[in-house]
């Protein structure tokens, strides 16, 4: 997804004030976490811990777990909320109709503002128009890639396998070796630094 300057231009994208409060905090967020877009849009007010900067939520298998933030995060989620307490954390753009097959379920709306979550399509379809001209096919980047753009970056930066599963939360460990191409110099260094004959012994 992205390989020229790849920390510079998702820093452009998160920061740039073109795009709506609410469209940065969840790219960024998609990014700093490595959740899935579904987690992060069923996260509600309740879910999250500002303190420890982290959110709970309901993984692809229906465990309970956590994903956590940096401070990009941390400084933007009070923007975002502006004191709101309770309700789902990213809001459509307006008030959830109260009745009609379009209804949405009670724990879908806002009860402060009435306001009903923001869907997957929509915030998709507002993710790829804002990175059209980003795209070389012009067809703009769905928001699956920056969970993948997230674990590739931090593999290059020399995660293990098993950070990324931790960060991640994949079920196997298998699913993260397109990420992890460690090779032959690696393979080098863990062989000197398992030397026998390389270790000094203690006095």
């Amino acid at each position: 997804m992205l390989t020229t300057n790849p920390a510079r231009r998702l820093d452009n994208l998160f920061t740039d004030d073109r795009h709506r409060l609410r469209e940065r905090v969840l790219w960024r967020m998609l990014y700093e976490t490595a959740a899935r877009t579904e987690e992060l849009l069923s996260l509600n007010i309740e879910d999250l811990d500002l303190e420890f900067r982290r959110g709970r939520v309901r993984s692809k298998g229906g465990a309970i777990e956590y994903v956590h933030w940096a401070t990009g995060i941390a400084r933007l989620l009070p923007r975002l909320l502006r004191g709101r307490t309770r309700g789902p954390v990213f809001l459509a753009d307006r008030r959830a109709p109260t009745s009609g097959p379009r209804t949405p379920a009670a724990a879908d709306i806002c009860p402060e503002t009435g306001h009903g979550r923001l869907s997957y399509p929509r915030a998709e379809h507002l993710f790829k128009t804002a990175t059209a001209a980003l795209d070389p096919h012009k067809n703009g980047w769905t928001l699956h890639q920056l969970r993948h753009s997230a674990l590739q970056h931090l593999a290059a930066d020399g995660r293990t396998a098993p950070e990324l599963q931790a960060k991640s939360r994949h079920q196997h460990l298998a699913s993260l070796g397109r990420y992890v191409h460690l090779g032959e110099q690696i393979s080098a260094q863990v062989t000197a630094d398992t030397d026998p004959a390389a270790r000094r012994k203690l006095r």
